[in-house]
């Protein structure tokens, strides 16, 4: 009672104040905890109002093109989770007559909904007395209550899923759900909290013993994968280029690039070119090749590092199929190629 009354008070007097919590309407939740998946508030924001600027309704978004979608999601990352949502807005929109389940076990069955999101809306929009548990709250916890549990753990998750739920009012869950994820993206947050001004400061177990900055534990490391792009930006005569749809699963499936050679590791201007005049993505004679950044980009995914270098190729004739630089701009690329072009 004392934890959940002393977060509640922090919470009605620090909250922020965003679109998403001045509504109970489910596609607005959904929408935006999809989009704050592995999302910052602040980069996710700017997403969900144009989102909700151009599909208002779930029958809206149903009814896009899938190119859009990602457009409009283009440098949030993680891509699946766009396409998901799509997918996901269609079936509710024909299946359900554009109604959302309105309990946490049927929303679980959505398509790229796991039990957070399920959580997230069922509490938010239908007042269900089910906890949230996402790294915030795993924070929170750990510290407060002084658990050692690696949080890397599959099992992790319903332990601090059952204290939640203890803790929580079950006549309030939305708000303390709301409160808890708040207090540990605001206050108790991974590195140097302030504990000193902290309404916990006199009851938090890792304080008096010290452990803040040891709690919580995860142990698991991701092993990160590393691979070598070259990408290969052709122009013609007419300054048109070629790019390519990815279809194969992965990273950024659906989304647009140049052509592309990867290699096994970093490689110099001499591997490229013989690789470039090998390939047969293009029938035009080359006349010129220089590469665009001599220093690869390092683009950081969640389980790869991409070592992107361009190129850009000089051609003689026209490019079959080539699109001009203001007809590249309508495709949804990856943030890195996005910010190439844009700057180039």
């Amino acid at each position: 009672m004392v934890f959940y009354n002393l977060l509640i008070a922090w919470y009605l007097q620090n909250k922020r104040d965003l679109p998403w919590r001045n509504t109970t309407n489910p596609y607005l939740i959904w929408l935006s905890e999809i989009m704050l998946q592995q999302t910052r508030v602040a980069q996710g924001l700017p997403y969900f109002l144009s989102f909700t600027e151009a599909f208002p309704t779930v029958f809206d978004l149903a009814k896009a093109d899938e190119e859009k979608v990602l457009k409009l999601w283009q440098g949030l990352g993680y891509y699946s989770r766009a396409r998901n949502l799509h997918k996901t807005a269609q079936y509710i929109a024909t299946e359900l007559n554009g109604v959302f389940p309105d309990n946490y076990k049927e929303l679980l069955q959505l398509k790229g909904v796991g039990e957070y999101t399920a959580a997230a809306i069922a509490s938010f929009s239908y007042n269900e007395a089910v906890p949230v548990v996402d790294g915030n709250v795993f924070r929170v916890l750990a510290r407060y209550f002084d658990i050692e549990t690696d949080i890397a753990l599959a099992s992790a998750k319903k332990e601090f899923a059952t204290l939640a739920f203890e803790l929580m009012p079950k006549d309030r869950p939305a708000i303390f759900n709301q409160a808890i994820m708040e207090f540990g993206a605001l206050h108790c947050v991974p590195k140097n909290p302030d504990c000193g001004s902290c309404v916990f400061n006199t009851s938090c177990a890792a304080l008096q013993k010290k452990k803040v900055d040891q709690l919580p534990v995860k142990l698991k490391k991701l092993k990160i994968k590393n691979r070598y792009f070259n990408y290969i930006m052709l122009s013609d005569a007419e300054e048109k280029t070629l790019i390519q749809k990815r279809t194969s699963k992965g990273i950024w499936h659906n989304l647009y690039e140049f052509p592309l050679i990867e290699t096994d590791k970093e490689e110099d201007f001499e591997f490229v070119s013989n690789a470039v005049q090998q390939e047969s993505f293009f029938a035009n004679p080359i006349i010129s090749m220089r590469a665009c950044n001599e220093k690869s980009i390092v683009h950081k995914l969640s389980h790869q590092h991409l070592h992107i270098k361009f190129w850009k190729l000089n051609v003689g004739g026209e490019v079959e199929n080539g699109i001009t630089k203001e007809e590249l701009k309508q495709f949804p690329f990856p943030i890195v190629i996005h910010n190439f072009i844009e700057s180039n």
